[in-house]
C-alpha cells in the first residue's frame, strides 16, 4: 500500500497537534518530517518516540524549515501540510508557491479533523492576532464562572520548548509548579496569572491527554488559545478579540479570519486607547463576514505601580516578546504608560542589545525603539538581561504580563505596568456566559 508522504511546517504548536490528532496512527501516511520557525532553538531536535505512536518508533526529526525544498525532493513528499499561525496571506501563499513548485501539494487542516470532543463544557477564546488581549479575557471569564461556584480549568495553547516527552501533559496550580517545568519567560507570561488567581492550567503537547486529565477535575474547560491559532477542542462557545489598534488585520492574517468567521462572539478590546475610526473598521469588518455574532465592546485600562517615577525620566520600555514580534505591534501597555505619565523621552535599546536579543531585531526589524521580553531559554533570558543592564535610560518600565524583576536583575529603577478587561456598556461577558 502507498502511503503519503507528509512534511508538516510548525513552530512548535499547532504542528505537534495536527500530527496527534490526524496522522499519528493514520497508516495511510508517512510524515517524514517537521520544519520548525519562529521559535528560536526548536529545529535540529526530534518529535520523540513515545509521543509518536506505534508508527513511528524512532521518533519523527524536525528541521530548519529553510531546508524545506531540499527536504521535499530528498523524501519525495506527496503533501506539505502548514501548521503554525499569525502569518499574513501573502506570506501563507509564497509558502504554497514554494512548495507547489517544488512539486508538492500543499495542504491546512482544519477544525473537522482537528478538534477534540470533550466530555464538559468548553469555552474557546482565540484572536484574530497575537496580543489582542486574549489573556484578560480568559482571567475575566474564569472569575465570573468561579463567582457563579463552577471548577473552571484553562488549557493554554503549546509552548513546548524543552523537553517534549517530558512535557507531554503539564499541571499548573502553584507557582513552584513553573519552576518544576523550568517554564521559559514566554510560559510564565501565560500561566503565572492564572495560578496567581487560582485558577488551574493545563499545558503540553498531548492535548488529548491532557483533556482527558482536566475533565476529572473540571466543571467547564477553557481554552487560552495562543497567537491567532483556532481552538484545539471543539467549543460550545467560542469568543474572538479583535484590536482596533491594527484595523483591517482581521482579514488578512491566518487563520485569524477563521477565528472571526467561526465566532459565536467577537470582543473589540481596546478601545479606550483606539482612534474611533480604526473602531468602525473593525465594526464594519465584522459584520461583513460575521453578522450572526454578538459584539462586546471591551477596554484594557493600565494600572502603573508607582507611576510618579515615570515623569520626566528616560525610560527603557519592555514589552510582550511575542506580540512585538510576529504579533508585529509597535507598542504596548509600557508605551502608553510612557506617554501617559510624562516620560521624557523612550530610549532605543538596540546600540545596547547582545547576544540573541540582538538577532530578534534583525529578524523582526519593524520592533523599533522597544525591548521585546525575549526568554525561551536560560541564554536568552541571560541576553536579555545583559541588555536592560547595558542600555543607558533613568528607569524601565516593565510592560509585560509578568513581573520581570523575578526572573532577571535589573540594575537601575523599574515599575511595572498591568492590565485587565473591561466590558463596555452591554452585552457583556456575564451575558454571553448565561448557557454555560
Amino acid at each position: 500500500m502507498h502511503k503519503t508522504k507528509v512534511i508538516i511546517m510548525g513552530a512548535a504548536g499547532r504542528d505537534f497537534h495536527n500530527f496527534n490528532t490526524y496522522y499519528r496512527d493514520n497508516e495511510s501516511y508517512e510524515v517524514v518530517a517537521f520544519t520548525a520557525t519562529q521559535i528560536p532553538d526548536i529545529d535540529d531536535r526530534k518529535y520523540p518516540a513515545e509521543l509518536s505512536g506505534r508508527l513511528y518508533p524512532d521518533g519523527i526529526k524536525i528541521y530548519p524549515e529553510s531546508e524545506l525544498v531540499e527536504l521535499i525532493h530528498k523524501f519525495d513528499v506527496d503533501e506539505v501540510v502548514f501548521s503554525y499561525s499569525d502569518v499574513p496571506y501573502d506570506y501563507v501563499m509564497s509558502r504554497s508557491a514554494l512548495v507547489n513548485a517544488a512539486g508538492a501539494d500543499f495542504k491546512m487542516l482544519g477544525p473537522k479533523h482537528t478538534q477534540i470532543k470533550s466530555t464538559k463544557p468548553v469555552i474557546a477564546v482565540c484572536a484574530v492576532r497575537t496580543g489582542c488581549g486574549k489573556s484578560q479575557t480568559t482571567r475575566k471569564i474564569a472569575r465570573l464562572l468561579q463567582s457563579s461556584g463552577k471548577k473552571v480549568i484553562a488549557i493554554r495553547h503549546p509552548m513546548p520548548y524543552g523537553n517534549l516527552a517530558e512535557q507531554k501533559v503539564q499541571r499548573f496550580a502553584e507557582l513552584s509548579d513553573l519552576d518544576k517545568h523550568k517554564c521559559t519567560i514566554e510560559e510564565r507570561e501565560e500561566y503565572e496569572p492564572h495560578i496567581v488567581s487560582g485558577t488551574v492550567i493545563y499545558a503540553g503537547v498531548d492535548y488529548e491527554a491532557i483533556i482527558r486529565e482536566a475533565e476529572k477535575e473540571a466543571d467547564v474547560i477553557l481554552w487560552d488559545g495562543g497567537n491567532n491559532d483556532m481552538a484545539f477542542y471543539k467549543p460550545d462557545l467560542l469568543i474572538t478579540v479583535v484590536d482596533p489598534h491594527r484595523p483591517g488585520d482581521e482579514l488578512f492574517y491566518y487563520p485569524g479570519e477563521a477565528n472571526l468567521r467561526a465566532a459565536d462572539v467577537v470582543l473589540i478590546n481596546k478601545m479606550d486607547s483606539a482612534d474611533a475610526e480604526d473602531i468602525q473598521v473593525v465594526r464594519e469588518n465584522i459584520q461583513q463576514v460575521n453578522p450572526h455574532a454578538v459584539i462586546i465592546d471591551g477596554a484594557s485600562p493600565i494600572f502603573v505601580e508607582d507611576y510618579h517615577l515615570i515623569k520626566g525620566k528616560r525610560v527603557l520600555v519592555v514589552e510582550d516578546g511575542p506580540t512585538l514580534t510576529h504579533g508585529e505591534m509597535t507598542y504596548g501597555a509600557g508605551v502608553v504608560a510612557a506617554e501617559k505619565f510624562g516620560a521624557a523621552q523612550i530610549v532605543d535599546p538596540r546600540p545596547f542589545t547582545v547576544g540573541t536579543i540582538t538577532e530578534t531585531f534583525k529578524k523582526y526589524s519593524g520592533i523599533g525603539a522597544l525591548l521585546p521580553a525575549m526568554g525561551y531559554g536560560k541564554k536568552q533570558i541571560k541576553d536579555l538581561e545583559d541588555t536592560i543592564n547595558k542600555t543607558d535610560c533613568d528607569l524601565v518600565i516593565i510592560g509585560t504580563p509578568i513581573d520581570l524583576r523575578k526572573l532577571v536583575k535589573i540594575n537601575k529603577p523599574a515599575v511595572r505596568v498591568t492590565y485587565e478587561l473591561q466590558e463596555i456598556g452591554k452585552p457583556d461577558l456575564s451575558d454571553v456566559l448565561k448557557d454555560i
